[in-house]
């Protein structure tokens, strides 16, 4: 039986390499490319030219949103796996004594948290079509209000909090049907959150891609009341 992913912000980084492992394992993905002018996701089709649609989708935009759905609507009836992968970072200097630029503020909110949103409320009718029925949001350790120690940050960690909500509203919806929310910090990674390059974080984005791929696998480990809150290796964190 055929399986199905969708992957958000899949250009590069951690949401090209989760392309990446879901192909290797069999899945048909549906890739979710922001910008024309990253070439990887072309090149990774050469090989899979079969089971890697790559689809445009800008997901802080609705019509975007909604003419890429419609897009994965005609090539099946199911996702079993739904990746809310699609971030940016905004501006981690100032603190609460520092000018804060709040239209920076709103636009990582609208990627971070509503992008998530957007996605699943447009794909949900085909994830609870599978037998999976499983959504995996990128958070992070930033979004945990329990371990919080920042003084700066303000659009990215509370963006984080807000997808952690909005993940718990959803779980509250499809757990009664089976099915199951995930949030992952995947770790501090080698990535272009800010719109530049950084290499100066320790993981490469194979590296948590490689064990979650695992937890997709096998994700009724984490099934419960709550969505389950953890990092790449599996270790549970404090909402």
């Amino acid at each position: 039986m055929k399986s199905y992913a969708c992957v958000t912000g899949a250009d590069r980084g951690l949401g090209y390499e989760l392309v990446k492992v879901l192909l290797e394992d069999g899945y048909i993905v549906f890739a979710g490319q922001y910008n024309k002018e990253w070439r990887l996701l072309d090149e990774l089709s050469t090989e899979y030219p079969d089971r890697l649609h790559i689809v445009e989708l800008d997901v802080s935009n609705d019509e975007s949103v909604k003419t890429a759905a419609e897009f994965i609507r005609s090539k099946t009836d199911r996702i079993d796996v739904l990746i809310n992968n699609s971030a940016i970072s905004g501006n981690h200097e100032p603190t609460i004594f520092d000018q804060l630029d709040f239209d920076e503020m709103i636009r990582v909110f609208n990627v971070n948290c509503l992008g998530a949103t957007r996605v699943t409320n447009a794909l949900i009718q085909l994830i609870v079509n599978s037998d999976k029925k499983l959504i995996m949001n990128i958070s992070s350790e930033a979004g945990s209000i329990g371990t919080c120690y920042r003084k700066g940050w303000f659009a990215y960690c509370t963006s984080k909090a807000a997808l952690n909500m909005q993940s718990a509203i959803v779980h509250n919806n499809i757990r009664e049907l089976g099915g199951q929310v995930i949030l992952i910090h995947p770790g501090w990674m080698k990535s272009w959150l800010t719109g530049e390059y950084h290499d100066e974080a320790p993981l490469t984005p194979d590296i948590p891609a490689g064990k979650l791929i695992e937890i997709i696998r096998d994700p009724e480990q984490y099934k419960g009341e709550r969505p389950a809150f953890i990092d790449y290796e599996g270790n549970k964190w404090e909402f």
